[in-house]
């Protein structure tokens, strides 16, 4: 949690000025003066923002191919008594004592896992997810197919569409939001920065709106991440430590997420946990993640980029299996208490938490290599490279005893077991009547 930092400015007599009126020792003259550089500061602040606005709201070019999945807001159909009548079907609590979740980011790889998990206990669920093109959409519609046999809908929606989220309230009043949606991933955020901009903050933002004003406001667990410590050297990472030199983009905004949260709790009442997740791999994966596409270009039989630290450092992850990181979600739901608004107005003090779900036990990306080499059946071409300045960090390593704590948080799956698991079902997916490997 971040402490304001009060500046005190230091009001400096200007210098003496030789004439006849000595108008360097009148308080009226520095006071103009002061006023006078307030103003060009401002004017020149309104111009700063104006062009930064402008180059995170232009439109795309002529030249650019234009991403449909980012277009106007307006391209998403919803609404109409079929669409509501699918929507309860789907939030439609089964079990003594169940709650109603709005997962947002639902086709998304830790997404689906949580949604398939609440909804097998009893729970409504209900997703929402805007199948951006990230990564191949094809596999978000696989996602999708295997919520909908499991009883979920996920509504085709931006969490930027204040219209779409206030109807999904009237429709439904979720007890609980479980808030997964952003833009991932660390090197793009130097092609694609708007995007982070977009999804992680000014989505975010949206969504607490629309939650802070329902009558009842719902409970929200929301996915940080362990990035959020950045150039930290002290290890384990743990809840109270800084974390506030972010290493890329996507940690300054999953850093930006954590204040926002500290607000609207402080403002309106709303219960917030943050989730810091530590290297999340498993079956049905993001194709971004190194583990997955390792496995891909080993079978392909083209080089892998290993990472080295500066003097041949170890380059490690504290990889964390997704069903470990679905416990901790459903464990975070659990224990999240009633926020405390009503109509926008806080009516007393609310929860905040965050916590680190990670492995504990962080493993070098050359022994990951090995153990995907014997699982493949295959020798990988190492092509081994010194660590970019694109955002990545040395190591991570979770300090989880908080999450232990609160939440019963108790990691069971170590790499070797997790990967076995992944390349079972990436084998299966990719060759086995979904796509050839190319």
């Amino acid at each position: 949690m971040s402490q304001l930092k009060q500046i005190s400015h230091n009001d400096n007599s200007a210098p003496s000025t030789p004439g006849k009126f000595k108008i360097e020792k009148s308080p009226y003259f520095n006071r103009t003066r002061w006023h006078s550089s307030l103003a060009k500061l401002t004017l020149w602040s309104f111009a700063f923002l104006v062009v930064i606005l402008i180059f995170f709201l232009r439109s795309p070019s002529s030249s650019a191919p234009i991403d449909p999945s980012r277009r106007s807001l307006r391209t998403y159909n919803w609404g109409g008594s079929a669409w509501e009548k699918r929507v309860r079907s789907s939030a439609r609590v089964r079990s003594r004592n169940g709650m109603t979740v709005l997962v947002t980011g639902a086709a998304g790889f830790v997404g689906t896992h949580v949604s398939s998990a609440l909804k097998r206990r009893g729970d409504g669920v209900l997703g929402v997810d805007n199948f951006n093109d990230y990564y191949e959409i094809s596999l978000k519609r696989a996602r999708q197919a295997l919520l909908e046999r499991t009883g979920v809908y996920i509504v085709e929606g931006d969490i930027n569409d204040e219209a779409l989220l206030r109807k999904l309230f009237e429709v439904v009043p979720f007890t609980h939001v479980m808030h997964l949606a952003a833009q991932a991933g660390v090197r793009y955020a130097m092609q694609n920065p708007g995007s982070y901009v977009h999804s992680n903050i000014a989505g975010f933002v949206n969504l607490l709106e629309v939650c802070k004003s329902v009558n009842p406001q719902p409970a929200i667990v929301w996915a940080s991440s362990s990035s959020v410590y950045g150039l930290n050297t002290k290890v384990p990472f743990s809840e109270k430590d800084r974390t506030d030199q972010p290493a890329s983009l996507y940690a300054a905004t999953k850093k930006a997420g954590e204040e926002i949260a500290h607000t609207y709790n402080h403002i309106y009442g709303l219960s917030l946990t943050g989730l810091r997740f530590f290297t999340v791999y498993g079956p049905w994966g993001r194709p971004d993640m190194a583990y997955f596409f390792f496995t891909k270009d080993i079978l392909k039989g083209k080089p892998i980029p290993v990472f080295e630290a500066a003097n041949h450092g170890t380059v490690a992850r504290d990889f964390t299996y997704i069903d470990d990181i679905v416990r901790g979600c459903l464990g975070a739901l659990d224990t999240a208490e009633k926020s405390t608004g009503s109509g926008g107005k806080k009516r007393g003090p609310a929860q905040l938490r965050v916590f680190n779900l990670g492995n504990t036990s962080p493993v070098p990306v050359n022994e990951l290599v090995s153990i995907l080499e014997r699982l493949l059946k295959v020798k990988a071409k190492r092509n081994i490279m010194k660590l970019p300045r694109n955002g990545d960090v040395q190591f991570t390593h979770a300090n989880i005893s908080y999450a232990q704590r609160e939440l019963g948080y108790k990691p069971t799956t170590d790499l070797q077991t997790g990967l076995k698991k992944f390349v079972r079902w990436y084998l299966n997916y990719y060759s086995g009547g979904k796509k050839a490997v190319e």
